[in-house]
């Protein structure tokens, strides 16, 4: 055997006893399913509806992407964007968007988190979790007592079996 051979397979040898036993190539990522999305989406314009309000709601997956859209039938036109930017919100903060919009106001350390691209500091926007991970978001806009965010959470309770 030459000598480059023979160093080629101590390298790959090498790098063989290097490499961790646990190493995974293949990554596994939890999301939110059409069917999930439209389960909470549904159970967010309910809820809403039955407080007399026409919304929009939007559920986003773990990167943000729009997968569910529902707009009520009197529904503004802008309440299309701004369901879809409380959902993208929730998802990148992984928090309810009406306490990052608290933690983010004025003078706060986190207030240039503002500028971002697409994130809107209104409430009306709740994370979807799978256990300890956040897989996605539901957004919801056009309640005009102000309940958003209570449609939003309905949306979610919905989906808990889902959730487990």
């Amino acid at each position: 055997m030459s000598i480059v051979v023979k160093a080629i397979a101590a390298f790959g040898c090498a790098i063989a006893v290097s490499w961790p036993a646990g190493a995974q190539d293949v990554l596994v990522q939890h999301d939110v399913s059409v069917k999930m999305g439209l389960v909470i989406a549904e159970a967010a314009m309910a809820r809403c509806q039955s407080e007399g309000a026409d919304v929009s709601v939007a559920v986003v997956d773990r990167v943000g992407r729009l997968r569910v859209f529902l707009q009520g039938d009197k529904a503004n036109p802008h309440n299309i964007e701004l369901a879809r930017r409380k959902a993208y919100t929730a998802r990148t903060f992984s928090a309810n968007t009406s306490d990052w919009a608290k933690r983010t106001s004025g003078d706060a350390p986190l207030a240039p988190q503002r500028q971002l691209r697409d994130v809107i500091a209104l409430a009306g926007g709740v994370p979807i979790k799978y256990r300890n991970e956040t897989i996605g978001a539901v957004g919801v806009s056009g309640s005009l007592t102000g309940g958003d965010e209570g449609c939003a959470i309905a949306g979610v309770a919905r989906a808990a079996d889902m959730l487990k």
